[in-house]
């Protein structure tokens, strides 16, 4: 039976923010998009618990009106750090009509675009606030590929990136943030469906899986395996010809 210690995993991982701005950022501050839900919410609260909240800077991103941009506001009151709400649905609409009937775009096209400007917005506003970008996946989003890639996929630190959603429950309770955040029915905010209407599976039976390796739905293994294989060039670095002027 595998079990998680939520004590020496947070405090490690408040450790390890610490160590890695010494290194890769001394003095700067931890600039990242929130969303209101779990995933944003522990890693603002595990960087305001590492840097102190004075160098933690919130981006709130709406595409248009976004029903559930309160928790986003309430979020950052609780923690009570600094943060700009800007909006990215000119940004969108101007792609499309720059694109114009040039190219048909995919729904798919449609839904990743979004995230692909907030993480434009995020770098903007990071190198204006000598910024570090935190990315907020999680482990069980990035082994399924459920990220999009130079979207939320992108950062330049990943605190909670080798952690369950169940995992980040844990530390997001450990640190003491309301439910209302940790349980937040998890989606992108863009597509309006939630992020396992999408996987077609709980992320507890992923989690499970990936912990534990146990799961009852062979059907259900078999695609998370399969989304598992195809999405692992999301997770690698960028492959490049090796050219050697020797030979």
């Amino acid at each position: 039976m595998y079990n998680f210690d939520v004590k020496k995993a947070t405090e490690g991982c408040i450790e390890w923010i610490r160590d890695w701005f010494e290194v890769n950022g001394k003095g700067c501050n931890a600039v990242l998009g929130i969303s209101g839900g779990k995933d944003s919410s522990v890693v603002a609260a595990l960087c305001c618990a590492a840097l102190g909240k004075e160098r933690v800077f919130g981006v709130l991103m709406p595409d248009g009106e976004q029903c559930d941009i309160d928790y986003s506001h309430d979020l950052c009151k609780f923690l009570d750090i600094d943060n700009i709400v800007v909006n990215i649905h000119d940004a969108v609409a101007g792609v499309y009509a720059g694109i114009g009937d040039a190219v048909e775009i995919s729904t798919q096209s449609r839904i990743n675009l979004p995230p692909r400007i907030r993480m434009a917005v995020l770098y903007a506003v990071s190198q204006s606030k000598n910024g570090r970008v935190a990315n907020t996946c999680n482990l069980s989003e990035d082994w399924v590929g459920y990220s999009t890639r130079y979207g939320d996929s992108a950062g330049d630190f990943g605190p909670i990136s080798r952690f369950t959603v169940a995992e980040v429950k844990a530390i997001g309770r450990y640190l003491g943030l309301p439910e209302k955040f940790i349980e937040k029915v998890p989606s992108d905010g863009l597509s309006g469906s939630t992020d396992e209407d999408k996987l077609g599976f709980t992320y507890a039976m992923l989690d499970k899986y990936l912990r534990e390796g146990v799961i009852d739905d062979e059907e259900k293994k078999a695609k998370i395996d399969r989304l598992h294989k195809i999405n692992l060039f999301k997770l690698q670095t960028l492959p490049v010809y090796e050219f050697d002027p020797a030979l």
